[in-house]
């Protein structure tokens, strides 16, 4: 009892000798947990009920999990259709966005600016779906249609958007060319800071290629902007749906490049089953923290 108390009392000790820093942080604590920790508490609370916005939510406990997973294909083919988009975008774009970061960083700081600005561009750009359109349009004025028709492969034109066989395959080639968003960023800023004593001392200790120094120097050197670009890359793979939407529409045909994220817009915004769509938006957010989880571990045995 008496260790408790002392335990209190050093704690609250403590946060008064450093009260002005809890005071910088409260503006940022208090947003975050307004609109991250508060909607995310509410979506799990309303997954237990059934809500159509009109009506008061009615608790029915884990019955729109059990639809889940029991009585909706949708899901279940969007859930299979994610995992795979995430299979392949995230590890993927994980390991380009810190590749060419690494060679980026080597360059000289202005040809290294424009180097960062044309790989960055595309994550941001909102004319790469027009692009694609182009590149993967149905007709023989569609750039691959066209060279494939001109050399003889084909005889008539590839309905690629269109096509169950080819969506999923096409977004995934659209998300990895989209990859170098902020985790690129932040791992560009990463080889910037690292202590160039470093790279001495390694090859005083040992060090004998350009492999052992980035596995035991430079990687534990930004751990944290790993971490960082690993839950980006995480978040950005799983929230795939902008991509599918505006490349084949909304739903795609027979649902071939439906995902997690368009099952959730369309009970949330098109039917109003607010309850359902919550539960819909809790797998997917347990999914990420799994993941999230597992990079984690994975990161933490780099340079051991």
């Amino acid at each position: 009892m008496k260790k408790s108390l002392a335990k209190k009392n050093g704690l609250f000790a403590r946060i008064l000798k450093n009260a002005d820093c809890y005071l910088y942080l409260l503006p940022y604590c208090a947003i975050f947990f307004t609109f991250t920790v508060l909607p995310v508490c509410i979506s799990i609370f309303f997954s237990f009920t059934y809500y159509d916005v009109l009506q008061p939510p009615r608790f029915i406990g884990f019955q729109n999990y059990i639809n889940l997973f029991a009585n909706d294909d949708i899901f279940i083919l969007s859930l299979k259709n994610t995992l795979v988009i995430s299979v392949f975008t995230g590890p993927i774009g994980y390991l380009m966005s810190l590749i060419f970061a690494w060679m980026i960083a080597e360059l000289t700081p202005k040809l290294r600016a424009v180097m960062v600005t044309a790989l960055y561009a595309p994550s941001i750009s909102g004319g790469a779906f027009m692009i694609f359109s182009l590149l993967f349009s149905g007709d023989s004025y569609g750039y691959i249609n066209g060279v494939l028709l001109k050399l003889g492969i084909i005889r008539t034109p590839i309905q690629f958007l269109t096509d169950t066989k080819y969506m999923l395959a096409i977004v995934i080639v659209v998300m990895i060319w989209m990859s170098m968003g902020t985790g690129f960023l932040s791992f560009v800023a990463g080889f910037q800071t690292i202590d160039r004593t470093l790279y001495e001392a390694g090859y005083v200790e040992g060090i004998k290629n350009r492999w052992q120094e980035l596995w035991f120097i430079t990687l534990p050197s930004i751990k944290p902007q790993l971490l960082f670009g690993a839950v980006m890359s995480i978040t950005g793979s799983f929230g795939a749906g902008s991509v599918s939407t505006s490349l084949f529409g909304f739903p795609s045909t027979d649902y071939a490049a439906h995902t997690i994220v368009n099952h959730l817009e369309d009970y949330g915004t098109t039917r109003f089953e607010m309850g359902y769509a919550c539960a819909i938006a809790t797998v997917l957010f347990v999914l990420m923290l799994s993941a999230n989880k597992l990079v984690q571990k994975l990161i933490g045995k780099v340079g051991m």
